[in-house]
């Protein structure tokens, strides 16, 4: 009777089942109790700057046109735009507020990590960043390297006709999420495909320390990979399409649940349900409460069960304290992992 395990199995289940509903409660997904213990390893956390630090809401700031009419650059961009869903391209298109309309398109590509391409009322139309433009071997002022905001320039058959800058929006907990990182000694790294202008100044805005622009999705694979050399148990959060492969990489992957595409959804270990940055130290931290608990009732079942069976071996203990070494600890065990539940994150 005193050597029957259930105390173990009982109160250690309950305590992954009471810490996955804990943190259910405060928005955070963990598709399995694994997951909860690589938490507990993580040292550095690479974050997605696009959708995961920042709103992903973009408004146009500013409107220049060399060579044509602002209404007809803005007008010739958004007819281009309005076939991408990324949130810079929506951006544009609002502003716009439907002049593109009844243009005729054709031929309409994507550029992985650059921009758009295609043509607009027969003319071909250059969409993205500068490296779309360096691509196709296409001239443009060096003052536009200088713009802090995101761009996005425009050319009209291969000539130079402008470039819109557009802002985004730091989410409210981002600062917060940071500062408690790195309360718990967690190295933190920013990837994104802005320009390294725009990656340092929200670097600098949040406290990151390290932070990377200029990112294809392949460039973001390789600055994970870099930091898994060096020995990093990592979590990655990001939440476009292109964040899926490295999401994969990380030792645990973090998808941002609410504006999150599917693909990076389907493949992360845990899932932030509200989008919120702070969540990311909580789910840490939940794993970290998880083993504390768990080892906690390890170690009283472990200590009970030794010195009952100590006593009994010398005649001392008799069924009553037998009973209460098994069945007694096991409550005890189970009271302890229900106390999860009442914790805060």
């Amino acid at each position: 009777v005193i050597s029957c395990p259930c105390a173990l199995v009982v109160s250690i289940a309950l305590g992954y089942f009471g810490a996955i509903g804990l943190a259910s409660r405060n928005g955070i997904v963990f598709k399995g109790g694994n997951y909860l213990d690589v938490m507990t390893q993580i040292d550095t956390v690479v974050m997605d700057k696009t959708g995961t630090l920042t709103k992903g809401v973009f408004r146009v700031q500013q409107v220049v046109a060399s060579g044509v009419e602002k209404d007809g650059l803005i007008k010739t961009a958004s007819a281009l735009e309005r076939h991408s869903t990324h949130p810079i391209a929506k951006a544009v298109t609002e502003y716009a507020n439907g002049v593109y309309e009844g243009l005729q398109t054709a031929n309409i590509e994507e550029v992985a990590g650059h921009g758009l391409k295609g043509i607009i009322e027969g003319k071909e139309v250059l969409a993205g960043n500068v490296k779309l433009l360096n691509q196709y071997s296409i001239q443009y002022p060096a003052e536009i390297e200088q713009v802090v905001d995101t761009i996005v320039v425009v050319a009209i058959d291969k000539k130079y006709a402008g470039y819109i800058t557009i802002a985004d929006e730091i989410k409210e907990d981002a600062k917060a999420a940071i500062d408690a990182l790195h309360s718990q000694n967690i190295k933190t790294v920013m990837l994104s495909g802005d320009k390294q202008s725009v990656v340092d100044q929200v670097a600098k805005t949040l406290g990151i320390d390290e932070a990377y622009g200029n990112l294809l999705p392949e460039g973001k694979v390789e600055q994970v990979q870099k930091l898994k050399d060096g020995g990093r148990k990592l979590a990655f959060v990001g939440d476009g399409v292109n964040d899926a492969p490295v999401v994969a990489l990380a030792d645990a992957g973090i998808a941002m649940g609410g504006l999150g595409s599917d693909a990076t959804i389907e493949t992360a270990d845990v899932v932030i349900q509200n989008d919120q940055p702070s969540r990311i130290p909580a789910a840490i931290k939940a794993g970290k409460v998880t083993r504390r608990i768990v080892w906690q009732n390890i170690t009283l079942a472990m200590v009970v069960k030794i010195i009952v069976l100590i006593l009994g071996a010398g005649g001392v203990a008799t069924l009553w304290e037998a009973v209460i070494a098994d069945v007694g600890v096991a409550l005890l065990a189970i009271l302890n992992a229900v106390r999860i539940q009442k914790l805060s994150l």
